[in-house]
């Protein structure tokens, strides 16, 4: 069995490092009371939430937004990137803009998708997936321009069309970017739409948090930012391993 590395049990010592000085701080006096709950409380008000289920139709809102909108941008990003790799001029065009994305606030587009798709859930999903495409276009970029020049010129004597050539040449060779676009617009699309709810939206797992908030529920508010915490964590944690995996199988299928 092997050992845990050296990383893992640092991160894992800051993590409940953190949460005990936390506690002792709250208990101590140390942080307002009114403002701030300890740790345990915390989890005792998530696994309260969990187990009554008051709050299932949001969660399920927000998750079901979230993964429409990844889902998307992975494709969307994904052919943007393989358009952009073969069409240089469009590229040059495009640049620019890649770049200065993120510079964008991107709320503020907000009231023109809600006339372009009414008051529902797409305008938040637009939200995420504008949000997130860029990253995945990027990364799919930057994994097939790294595509050994033998591989292409390999699948061109073999007459494989360009689908082919995309399904068995270029996405296998690029994955572990191609996987790390997957990962930031997962991150991504969570921040838009769970922002998104926050500032608003009249339901879903953000919306829940700022009600709590206004009316000065902090178990409510402290619960359901501790699940929201927990479930983002631990997905990012395993799509870091699975990405650390690819990128340590890249680099011993290189040659010297």
């Amino acid at each position: 069995m092997a050992r845990p590395s050296k990383p893992l049990l640092l991160r894992v010592g800051l993590i409940v490092g953190s949460v005990l000085l936390l506690e002792v701080a709250s208990r101590a006096g140390w942080i307002d009371p009114v403002s701030f709950i300890p740790p345990s409380e915390m989890f005792v008000a998530a696994v309260q939430i969990l187990s009554d289920g008051v709050y299932n139709v949001d969660i399920m809102l927000t998750l079901s937004s979230a993964l429409t909108s990844v889902l998307m941008a992975v494709v969307f990003g994904f052919l943007g990137g393989l358009m952009l790799a073969k069409l240089p001029r469009l590229r040059r065009v495009v640049d620019p803009l890649l770049m200065s994305w993120y510079a964008v606030p991107i709320f503020v587009f907000y009231p023109m998708l809600i006339v372009i798709f009414g008051l529902n859930r797409w305008p938040l999903i637009a939200l995420g997936f504008l949000f997130s495409i860029v990253a995945m276009a990027v990364n799919t970029l930057n994994g097939v321009e790294r595509i050994p020049l033998v591989q292409l010129r390999t699948a061109r004597m073999l007459r494989m069309g360009p689908v082919r050539t995309t399904l068995r040449v270029r996405l296998p060779a690029s994955l572990p970017f191609v996987f790390t676009g997957v990962k930031l617009t997962i991150v991504y699309s969570f921040i838009a739409i769970i922002g998104g709810e926050f500032l608003l939206s009249g339901a879903g797992f953000g919306y829940q948090i700022a009600f709590a908030y206004n009316n000065f529920d902090n178990p409510t508010m402290y619960g359901l930012m501790l699940l929201l915490l927990v479930f983002v964590g631990t997905v990012n944690m395993i799509l870091h391993s699975v990405e650390h995996r690819l990128y340590q199988r890249r680099v011993m299928k290189e040659p010297a």
